[in-house]
Formats: structure tokens, C-alpha cells, sequence
């Protein structure tokens, strides 16, 4: 691209992105700190990817998911995953009806613009896989009949790390459909300063009014992909995930700590999303620090490391992490 190229774009960006700081600003009005986490689904939702939270109970997963729809004009459902539950109570089902001797179809909470999945982890294989057509697909089939979902269409999970009574492993093939795994820490001490101020009393609570419309953010998705990825960028995101496959060929140290690499689905939403980080940024361009700032949200999730890497003490992050550091960048 040359100079008049990239000025043209950058404005594209500046005018369909004009909704991402009153949208923040608005967020910021209930949800304390967590800048990174309300970034990362701003991100999620312009690069149309599936998002899962995870952090210990009280750091506000499920009320920034809320706040999130609040601030825009769009369908929230939220779904509360219990161990009993059935496919039905997510996708819907048929219900017959004696009197006029036919069936007649009851969609479920999951046809909605932002579907909340809270505790995702507690509802057992049948459930998840309802889930899965529902993600992947953009789809829900009720008996005999397919119905599309509305658009645009996410699915905004949380998870509890700490509780395994009561809990299910999610299958991997449903963690690799989520686009980030964004993993929440407890706020700074003038943030739970703030917190106190803001939300230790019994009304008058902090509230987000809707500042963004569906038609902004699916003509942002537009602007999104338009935006120019350099050929040595999409080199460093190919090279990137393959290392997590084979990280002797890039001279990476991590040969006996990773069982299984990122799945190609990991170059498209790295991809996707660092299109998404640049966005945000009024960029229309990506640089390798966008693909270094989302990479951690879309890898953590997707590499399986090795028993002799726990027997070391790594994680995934960890592991993530080297390749972030030794893979030369562009």
C-alpha cells in the first residue's frame, strides 16, 4: 500500500469505528477496570467469533457480557448451564398440540443476537453439542426442520477454573469453535476502590443505555475485512501456529512440551481478530504487534501441553509464550 492508500483506509476505519469509544466509554459506566477483557469482545464481536471467559467467581464475567448488550440495540438471552439440563432447554423443541393434532415449534433461548452462556462447563455432553451447530453453523435444528439464527450471532461463554464438583470437561471440538479464551484477573486496588464507591449500596446501581445499532457493527464487519494484512504478516501468523506444531523446525525450545498444535481454524482467527485489534486502534492495516497482542486469547486455548511440561510446571501460556518470543517478527 502506499502512503495515499493507507491514509484512505485508516479514514474507512475511523469513520465505521467512530462506535467503538462511546461504546467502551458506556461499558466503563458499570464495568470497573477490565479494559482488556471489554476490548477483547469488542474484538470478538466485529471479527464475529465465539468468546469464552474464564476467572474465579465475583470478577464480573456475566455482568460485562450484560453491559455489552445493553450498549447495543440487539436480542440478549441468557442461559444459566445446570448439570440436569437437556438440549431442548437451549435449542428449543416441538410441543404437540391434542387439539388441532400438530406440532408446533418453541425456539429456545439460544435464537438471540448475544447468547450469555454462564457456567458453560456445568451442563453435560448432550447439551454441548446442542451447542455446537448453534456455533459453528449458525443454525438450530428443531425436528425435522433447520432454522437460521439471527444475525449477527454470538455465543458469550463463562467458566468457573476452581470448582470441578459438578463441573464437564468441554469437548475440544467445542473449545477450538470459540475464537478467544480470555482468561480474568481480580482488579487493581484503586479499581476496587472504585468498585466500592460505585455498586456498595442497595439501588442507584450504574446502568449502560444502548450506543451502537446491529446495522453499525455489521457494516463495521465490512470495514473489517477489507482491512490490508502485508504477505510478511500472514507469513508470521502461519509460521506462528505451525510452530505450535512442530517447534524444532523454528528452533523454538519447546519440543517435549506440546502434545497437540493449534488446528488451521487458529490462522483464521488470528487472522480475523488481529483485523479486529487493528480496527479498534484506527488502523487499516495490520502490524505483527496486532497479531502479538490477540495471539495469547487465540492460542492459550488451543495448544495441549505435554505431561512433561506439567511435570515442569508450564502451561499453555507458557508455551504460547515462547513461541511469541523466539519466532522472529517482521
Amino acid at each position: 500500500m502506499n502512503r495515499d492508500e493507507i491514509d484512505a483506509a485508516n479514514q474507512q476505519v475511523i469513520e465505521a469505528g467512530s462506535f467503538v469509544k462511546p461504546l467502551l466509554e458506556e461499558t466503563g459506566k458499570v464495568i470497573v477496570g477490565q479494559s482488556y477483557l471489554m476490548e477483547r469482545l469488542v474484538i470478538s464481536l466485529l471479527a464475529n467469533g465465539h468468546v469464552l471467559l474464564e476467572g474465579v467467581p465475583g470478577l464480573a464475567k456475566t455482568l460485562a457480557i450484560k453491559t455489552l448488550s445493553d450498549t447495543i440495540s440487539v436480542d440478549f438471552s441468557r442461559i444459566q448451564f445446570t448439570p440436569d439440563m437437556l438440549p431442548a432447554d437451549v435449542t428449543g423443541t416441538q410441543i404437540y398440540n391434542p387439539q388441532s393434532g400438530e406440532f408446533t415449534t418453541r425456539q429456545g433461548p439460544v435464537f438471540a443476537n448475544l447468547v450469555l452462556a454462564d457456567e458453560i462447563n456445568r451442563a453435560p455432553a448432550k447439551v454441548q453439542s446442542a451447542l455446537l451447530e448453534a456455533m459453528q453453523e449458525k443454525q438450530v435444528t428443531i425436528g425435522q426442520t433447520t432454522y437460521p439464527l439471527p444475525l449477527p450471532f454470538l455465543v458469550l461463554a463463562t467458566e468457573n477454573p476452581i470448582e470441578q464438583e459438578g463441573t464437564y470437561p468441554l469437548p475440544e471440538a467445542q473449545v477450538d469453535r470459540f475464537m478467544l479464551k480470555v482468561v480474568i484477573d481480580y482488579p487493581e486496588w484503586d479499581e476496587e476502590r472504585r468498585i466500592l464507591d460505585d455498586w456498595a449500596k442497595t439501588e442507584g446501581l450504574p446502568e449502560a443505555s444502548p450506543v451502537v445499532t446491529t446495522e453499525q457493527i455489521l457494516a463495521a464487519r465490512k470495514v473489517v475485512n477489507s482491512i490490508y494484512v502485508d504477505d510478511k504478516v500472514k507469513d508470521y501468523i502461519v509460521n506462528l501456529v505451525c510452530a505450535t506444531r512442530d517447534p524444532e523446525k523454528y528452533k523454538i525450545p519447546a519440543k517435549d512440551l506440546i502434545d497437540l498444535g493449534a488446528s488451521p481454524r487458529a490462522t483464521i482467527f488470528l487472522t480475523l481478530a488481529a483485523k479486529s485489534h487493528a480496527f479498534i486502534h484506527g488502523r487499516g492495516y495490520v502490524t505483527p504487534q496486532d497479531v502479538k497482542s490477540i495471539a495469547m486469547d487465540v492460542l492459550r486455548h488451543r495448544v495441549h501441553i505435554s505431561y512433561e511440561a506439567e511435570a515442569q510446571e508450564k502451561s499453555s501460556e507458557d508455551v504460547v509464550q515462547l513461541m511469541l518470543d523466539h519466532l522472529p517478527v517482521p
